[in-house]
């Protein structure tokens, strides 16, 4: 898609972060960051190793607490954010680490995504009763149609854990994608991909966010990735925001040269 027709389909603020602080003990993760995140945007966030950027997408989907500052969701204001809270108002999270249930089949392991979606109690579920079994068949319709979307048709009857790297980092997404997600971070999707995975899941991450109209945060460290595929660009150090803005901005400017592009990574 073009950068002209995806710049219409961006709409207003829908997270904003202000004044965020976080600390560990004495240790300073981040120093009073403040950022906004529009509606359907791609929003990439960059910096050196130890910038703090997985602390912020911790603090954005509740598993961390900011001591200081405030978020606002969707028009809501909150002082704090847990994770449940998150995960309902549609925000999911996909980890660097993979957390997928190795022994578990590629079509189970994007079902679990389900779970939020799902009304029935578990003994109507345990027995397939009657709404529980009409809501197992919609839901495994919905997962089904992911499976067809991120191209992993062969192997969804596969357990997990036998495939190869890249596809397991699909499957990860699959599971996010599964939740029906507003917004959905990205916590270094291409780490430890060769350049053939990391086109596929680029290509991916576009679709979500144009077919889904999936609002993204992704952490990434492949510069080319990020000025690539994203609309906006915040780049951190040592816990502070030291740029913002479009790819091209902060391409040039100098703080962000100094230390992130023009470190090796």
């Amino acid at each position: 898609m073009s950068s002209g027709v995806r710049d219409q389909r961006i709409g207003g603020t829908l997270l904003e972060m202000r004044n965020i602080s976080l600390a560990f003990g004495g240790v300073k993760a981040l120093t009073d960051i403040s950022l906004d995140v529009k509606e359907h945007e791609i929003r990439a966030i960059i910096g050196p190793n130890g910038a703090g950027k997985s602390s912020l997408l911790n603090v954005i989907n509740g598993v961390y607490t900011a001591q200081q500052g405030e978020i606002t969701l969707a028009g809501v204001k909150f002082a704090k954010m847990s994770s449940r809270r998150a995960a309902e108002m549609g925000i999911a999270r996909t980890f660097q680490n993979l957390a997928l249930f190795k022994g578990m089949s590629v079509l189970d392991n994007i079902m679990t995504g389900r779970n939020l979606r799902m009304t029935s109690g578990v003994l109507a579920q345990a027995f397939r009763l009657g709404s529980a079994e009409r809501e197992e068949i919609a839901n495994r319709e919905f997962v089904e149609n992911i499976i067809d979307f991120l191209e992993i048709q062969p192997y969804r009857k596969i357990p997990v854990g036998r495939l190869p790297y890249g596809l397991q980092k699909r499957v990860d997404l699959g599971r996010a994608l599964a939740m029906e997600p507003r917004m959905l971070l990205l916590d270094e999707p291409m780490a430890g991909m060769n350049i053939e995975e990391k086109q596929d899941m680029s290509r991916f991450i576009l679709d979500v966010n144009d077919e889904y109209g999936t609002t993204i945060v992704l952490i990434e460290h492949d510069m080319g990735v990020v000025m690539d595929i994203s609309d906006r660009v915040v780049v951190l150090d040592y816990g502070k925001k030291i740029g913002d803005g479009m790819p091209d901005e902060v391409r040039q400017n100098p703080d962000v040269i100094q230390a992130y592009l023009g470190a090796s990574h």
